[in-house]
């Protein structure tokens, strides 16, 4: 997935919701202006001192609120029709300015946060602000050769007409910048909430890929690891053939053996193949030493005190020889857990506990860490254990501990199904 051009990115057009509260929106500020209005008029509080009849006030409002219903659509188009319809009010000096202001300022901040065009968004809000500017100036000039203001209640250091003039300067340039900032902040929040949700499916993407990818190298494992025990099996069926061939007709009792360890071996072996159906070996080598197995748990224990790890060990039931795949899939299971309260469980102690069931072999492997922060990791290892324990017909539980730290219990059956028929 190729990222975009973000200085060129253009942003979506209005959904269907936000098209609805556009058209709640003018309704409520149509309400406003009717009651702004009629309160003004009721008080004599007019905005310029004089203003027409109430019916024509009224009617100014109705052309200044409906275009809020479309402003996202056409910002640009609201903008300009807004902003005409804002001077003319003025000229003819309606008695409320509050809500007409509100609405042009609503005007310019849709301009910069919805228009596409950057650039005509840029410099029609700093034409339309240059024109309020040159009407702001037109009005103080107008005020100052026209009859002489009266302030009844001044007392300050500065002249009142001076002050006048400079608080409405100040007035109109925070109002101003203002509309603009907020337009142009918005414009970039949606730009980079874009770049965010771009950047999310990226990672979830290659999480994807990097699972599918640790599923196959895992299955890959599994079949490297179990080569040599399915060679091994077919060797020996091979010699015990051999062998049984040779003294069929001199020692039937010897054949007789030779084949039932043939039987026993096929079964085993075929038990295995089962499991590892569909697992791909392309263009892979076996590994040239001995598969490890239960024999070898001390040295993982050893390497994880020597990581700092008290390591206790205790093993119930009655201790015998379990299928070569299911021991090194055990050993797989317990390396890959201690590796993990390693890494990420901050424990102090983990207990092992191996125990010797009637038909089957049970592990667990439990520590006093951080309880889910153990399978904070990439979360591969577990997919590793599953489908290592699901050749075998085995099963595994994980997850927090009810105190403090993480359990692992791996289960695998030692006794095949034909024999316990």
């Amino acid at each position: 997935m190729e990222e975009p051009v973000w200085e060129e990115w253009r942003r979506p057009g209005p959904t269907q919701v936000q098209r609805r509260r556009d058209v709640g929106l003018a309704l409520l500020v149509l309400v406003c202006a009717f009651e702004a209005t009629v309160l003004i008029n009721s008080m004599g509080a007019f905005a310029f001192g004089q203003a027409p009849e109430l019916r024509e006030q009224l009617a100014w409002v109705l052309p200044m609120a409906v275009p809020l219903v479309v402003r996202r659509r056409w910002p640009l188009a609201v903008l300009l029709v807004v902003s005409a319809l804002f001077i003319a009010a003025q000229w003819r000096q309606v008695g409320d300015n509050l809500v007409p202001s509100a609405i042009l300022f609503l005007a310019i901040y849709t301009v910069g946060a919805w228009e596409q065009n950057r650039l005509v968004a840029r410099w029609s809000r700093i034409g339309v602000i240059a024109v309020m500017f040159l009407w702001l100036g037109f009005g103080l000039v107008r005020a100052l050769i026209g009859p002489e203001a009266h302030f009844p209640n001044a007392s300050g250091p500065m002249d009142p007409m001076l002050a006048s003039v400079f608080y409405g300067l100040e007035f109109n340039v925070f109002f101003f910048v203002f509309a603009y900032a907020v337009g142009e902040m918005a414009w970039t929040a949606a730009r980079r909430q874009a770049q965010l949700a771009f950047q999310a499916e990226e990672l979830r993407l290659s999480q994807e890929r990097n699972t599918r990818g640790a599923i196959a190298a895992e299955r890959l494992r599994i079949a490297r690891d179990l080569h040599d025990v399915v060679a091994h099996h077919v060797s020996v069926m091979g010699i015990q053939a051999g062998a049984a061939r040779r003294v069929l007709d001199t020692d039937p009792a010897t054949a007789r053996d030779a084949l039932q360890t043939v039987e026993h071996t096929a079964r085993t072996a075929i038990n295995e193949l089962r499991g590892l159906l569909g697992v791909l070996r392309a263009g892979t080598e076996p590994e040239l030493r001995a598969a490890p197995g239960l024999d070898d748990l001390p040295e993982l224990f050893d390497t994880a005190r020597a990581a700092g790890l008290e390591v206790s060990h205790g093993v119930y039931g009655t201790p015998r020889e379990v299928p070569p795949a299911v021991a090194l899939s055990v050993y797989r299971v317990v390396q890959e857990a201690l590796t993990n309260v390693v890494k990420h469980a901050s424990a102090q102690h983990v207990d092992v506990r191996m125990r010797f069931l009637e038909s089957a072999l049970e592990v667990e492997i439990a520590d006093d860490g951080r309880g889910q922060a153990a399978a904070s990791g990439s979360g591969f290892g577990l997919v590793g254990m599953r489908e290592r324990l699901a050749v075998h017909g085995g099963s595994l539980e994980t997850g927090p501990r009810r105190d403090a730290g993480y359990l692992v219990r791996a289960s695998l059956p030692t006794v095949s199904s034909e024999e316990k028929a």
